[in-house]
């Protein structure tokens, strides 16, 4: 009975924390965190899109489909002559 448990050692830091921080660190520092949490989440999306854009720029734009392109029409004449 003469050890205190991991209980009284957090009351003891929290009371230390407000008592030397004040009331208002200790929620700028949650803020900083929730802050910090969703500036990560913001950069998980922006490499999804990142990793799907490549592959939305390589289509070409005037291509239809059903044609070939030129480089392929004259592919198709050396290989055919």
């Amino acid at each position: 009975m003469g050890s205190l448990s991991i209980w009284h050692w957090l009351i003891v830091l929290i009371v230390a924390m407000l008592f030397f921080g004040g009331r208002g660190k200790i929620s700028e520092l949650m803020g900083d965190v929730a802050k910090g949490i969703n500036s990560f989440k913001k950069g998980l999306k922006e490499d999804e899109t990142a990793a799907s854009a490549p592959a939305d720029a390589a289509k070409n734009v005037d291509h239809k489909p059903g044609e070939t392109t030129p480089a392929v029409k004259s592919e198709e004449k050396t290989n055919a002559g």
